[in-house]
């Protein structure tokens, strides 16, 4: 009896044992766990605090996500909706009897349309006049332009009308342009809170290149503006001066006389081509000294 209840004391010693140990370890485990956690709560805040992160090498690595975090939204939802962007362009060719008369009724046109002229380029030949306009007129006005030229002005050679729509790519620059200055503004608060110069230098440059496209999507943009609004027509005056055709109604002594004067400048125009070869003329009586030299000599 006493050989059984010996192993058996000796087991429940052992049992005791264990749970005691069991039941120290535990809490000096939590107590290891939670320092831990805390540890990690205050170094991600210190890190957050004095030293903020790189700047991302691509955008949307950084910043996409807490633009979707922070913004449920999508940019493009903040942009109004977008008009028909239409740009219209034309081009005529109008004959007349007069330049000055057409450019004083064309004045006229333009100034009860609201239109100025761009450019304007006059040239004078023998055969014909020409003037030609490059006129930019309210968008509204284009029509009534085309129409006051096709009725009043001359007789039209040409006429080409087109027009684009452009609605599309006005509305896809838009959106990127919002993007990308909800991302210069990101990178400017990476600035402010920059610790080392390394990463103070690689934002700024990312800052110069957004600033940049900025401005080019911008610039397109008003690019856009101005010939949606303004439309643009390329408009010739054209004047066919009496002997420009061999088929006019002149007189046979007239013609008669323009043959001998074509005739007379052919000539000029062959002398004054011959005697521009007078270097390579010096040659020839060299050549035939030479040759008679040569020539009495074999004689001899």
């Amino acid at each position: 009896m006493r050989k059984l209840l010996l192993p058996l004391f000796c087991l429940l010693l052992i049992h005791c044992k264990k749970s005691e140990m069991i039941a120290n370890e535990s809490p000096q485990a939590m107590m290891v766990s939670v320092p831990k956690e805390e540890d990690k709560a205050i170094s991600a805040a210190t890190a957050t605090d004095d030293v903020p992160p790189p700047p991302p090498n691509a955008i949307s690595e950084k910043l996409m996500p807490e633009n979707k975090a922070n913004n449920t939204s999508d940019p493009s939802n903040k942009i109004d909706t977008i008009s028909k962007k239409i740009i219209k362009n034309g081009d005529m060719t109008i004959q007349v009897g007069d330049i000055k008369k057409a450019q004083n009724q064309v004045n006229e046109v333009l100034k009860k349309n609201k239109a100025y002229i761009q450019k304007e380029e006059f040239h004078n030949t023998d055969k014909d006049e020409n003037l030609n306009l490059i006129i930019r007129v309210p968008h509204a006005n284009f029509d009534a332009l085309i129409n006051s030229f096709s009725d009043g002005v001359g007789s039209v050679l040409a006429k080409n009308i087109s027009s684009n729509d452009v609605t599309e790519e006005y509305t896809d620059v838009s959106i990127k342009l919002a993007n990308k200055k909800i991302y210069l503004e990101k990178y400017r608060d990476m600035l402010k809170n920059a610790a080392t110069t390394k990463d103070i230098l690689e934002i700024q440059e990312n800052i110069r290149e957004l600033e940049d496209e900025i401005d080019i999507s911008e610039g397109r943009l008003r690019f856009i503006d101005d010939r949606v609004n303004y439309s643009t027509l390329n408009l010739s005056l054209y004047k066919e001066k009496v002997r420009s055709s061999a088929t006019s109604k002149i007189g046979f002594g007239s013609r008669f006389g323009d043959s001998l004067t074509e005739g007379w400048n052919s000539f000029v125009a062959f002398f004054l081509g011959v005697i521009s070869f007078w270097p390579f003329l010096l040659l020839i009586p060299l050549i035939i000294f030479i040759w008679r030299k040569w020539r009495a000599k074999r004689k001899k």
